[in-house]
């Protein structure tokens, strides 16, 4: 019994996003888990210790607006991930949440480690799963090099092998060179290329065979499946 999935764009821990925070973790609640979020700031891990507290901080003040319990977990390099009082909390929890920053270096962090295999563990016994931004392009099997147009993509944690994630996708399209673009629409035969605007996820819950979009935003369907656009509410089939 796998847990609920979301993909977020933007926006974890902020009130815009709580409706949805709320009813990841009431799925997990729903499936035995204990009513607590995990925070793992991983992608941020090279981000001043400012940011740090910042992301610790919000993700706080989320769930005692929701009335649950956050556990901060202060892994920021590969190291931590191999820390077991870390590890071992996890498995428990109604939600885990990977946060934004930089996908390859939480790929990097998280690849082969303890820790990723635990939350993917604590997933399929019916937590909850959310990453935002990097948090959601890491767990496809290659991330893009955005920035770096001509270098090769990264491995993912292969989670969701045929999804790839296109996160602030009504901002990032405002600023992302003619050249990348060309590279990041280049996925492989059978992959679905989704772009996720701000504000906004999709979702697959525990059970469905289907996934439906939550948040003030679109879901854009790029690659793979015919193009669409998808709003609140709205469902789609992606094998």
């Amino acid at each position: 019994m796998n847990g609920s999935l979301a993909l977020v764009g933007s926006g974890e821990y902020l009130p815009a996003m709580a409706e949805l925070e709320r009813s990841l973790i009431d799925d997990g609640v729903k499936n035995g888990k204990a009513a607590t979020y995990i925070q793992i700031p991983t992608a941020a891990g090279q981000e001043s210790q400012s940011r740090l507290n910042y992301w610790r901080d919000l993700g706080k003040a989320q769930a005692d607006a929701l009335g649950v319990e956050s556990i901060f977990l202060p892994i920021f390099t590969r190291e931590d991930a191999f820390n077991f009082e870390y590890v071992n909390l996890i498995e428990n929890s109604s939600l885990i949440y990977m946060s934004g920053g930089d996908p390859h270096y939480l790929a990097q962090s998280l690849i082969g480690t303890p820790l990723w295999d635990v939350i993917n563990k604590s997933w399929q016994s019916g937590s909850s799963l959310a990453g935002c931004s990097a948090g959601a392009m890491v767990l496809s099997s290659q991330i893009p090099n955005f920035r770096f147009s001509k270098k090769e993509p990264t491995p993912g944690l292969n989670l969701i092998p045929n999804i790839r994630v296109i996160p602030h996708f009504d901002k990032f399209f405002r600023w992302i060179p003619d050249s990348a673009a060309k590279i990041l629409l280049e996925v492989p035969e059978e992959t679905i290329l989704i772009g996720v605007d701000e504000l906004t996820a999709i979702v697959k819950r525990s059970g469905d065979d289907h996934w439906v979009v939550q948040g003030k935003a679109m879901v854009h369907v790029l690659k793979g499946l015919p193009d669409q656009q998808l709003a609140h509410n709205q469902t789609i089939h992606l094998p």
